[in-house]
């Protein structure tokens, strides 16, 4: 049960949203009588927070206006949800504020938070990358995503204890570059040192981080985002596909993009201008082929299937069923 001092904060925090509350509403919401409503609410008087009481039919009480908020009382996950809202949403171009809003709040949070919060939102901060496609989202443990951010920022080692896609459970080393948002999920991309060699980890799979001591040498240009998406890209599946696609790299990019499929011209030529409509080489893998030919369809532009033979049986039979419906009268 929380205690007095906590129902007190919260008391607080219903006030700072705005507008009149009712006594019989802030004792729901409080889990108390309305005499212990009136008597919270003479403790936060005797702090000089200036609650008004509102007499009538719909009255209660407020605080006065032009009261000036304390100083912002946030948990990690708190923090960690607001200033990654603004970072995400300023990113992805869905707030309706403007860039420069967006910062200056940023920085307001900021400077309002407790010193080793800031520094640990800080090196988040520095260490994210956002891909450009959106997804249904996978959320991480805050503690693990600040703690393997704090890894990437200072170049440390750091132990993970991960399950991957199977279910198997085991403890890895990482040497971490950087955190990725892709596709409404988190990763942390870097080298694992017992076997050299790149390796991405989706966050949320992660049961516990802690930094190792020592520190590591990082890519002069890690460029995290870019080796998550050519990780996802190159991945082991049931299929490899390989493509030969006329049209643009826009074109293209539109219906696979780089976290699916890589790009390659197929022939030589002088002209490098993306916007160019060019014979370009796609390859991908995947688990099943059905999605594919409402793709090609979708993409609208002349194709030849290299491999495999069952994509090519699967195209010539979505466009006959489609040719059979076209001809029903």
């Amino acid at each position: 049960m929380p205690r007095p001092t906590g129902r007190v904060l919260t008391l607080l925090e219903l006030l700072q949203s705005g507008g009149t509350r009712t006594v019989a509403e802030l004792a729901d919401r409080l889990g108390v009588d309305g005499r212990t409503v009136r008597r919270y609410v003479d403790q936060l008087v005797d702090l000089d927070v200036p609650v008004e009481s509102v007499r009538g039919r719909y009255g209660g009480y407020r605080l006065a206006p032009g009261y000036r908020l304390p100083p912002l009382m946030l948990s990690d996950d708190e923090a960690l949800a607001v200033l990654l809202g603004l970072v995400a949403g300023r990113r992805s171009g869905l707030t309706a504020a403007g860039h420069t809003a967006s910062e200056t709040a940023t920085a307001k949070i900021r400077r309002v938070l407790p010193g080793h919060v800031a520094r640990r939102l800080d090196a988040l901060l520095e260490s994210l990358a956002f891909t450009d496609r959106p997804g249904e989202s996978a959320t991480p443990d805050a503690g693990v995503l600040l703690t393997v951010a704090d890894a990437v920022r200072h170049h440390r080692p750091v132990s993970i204890r991960y399950t991957d896609r199977e279910g198997r459970r085991s403890e890895r080393t990482l040497h971490a570059y950087g955190i990725v948002a892709h596709s409404g999920r988190w990763y942390v991309t870097g080298t694992d040192p017992e076997i050299g060699e790149d390796r991405t980890f989706r966050l949320d799979r992660i049961a516990d981080a802690r930094t190792l001591p020592g520190s590591f040498e990082a890519p002069v240009d890690p460029d995290p985002a870019q080796r998550v998406l050519s990780g996802f890209a190159t991945a082991e599946y049931r299929h490899e596909v390989t493509l030969r696609i006329h049209g643009t790299v826009e074109q293209i990019r539109a219906h696979l993009p780089a976290g699916v499929a890589r790009l390659e011209e197929h022939a030589p030529t002088s002209d490098k201008d993306p916007a160019a409509e060019r014979w370009l080489r796609v390859e991908l893998r995947a688990e099943r082929l059905d999605w594919l030919p409402a793709v090609l369809a979708a993409l609208d532009r002349p194709f030849v299937i290299e491999r495999p033979d069952e994509l090519r049986d699967l195209v010539i039979a979505r466009a006959e069923r489609l040719a059979s419906y076209a001809r029903r009268t």
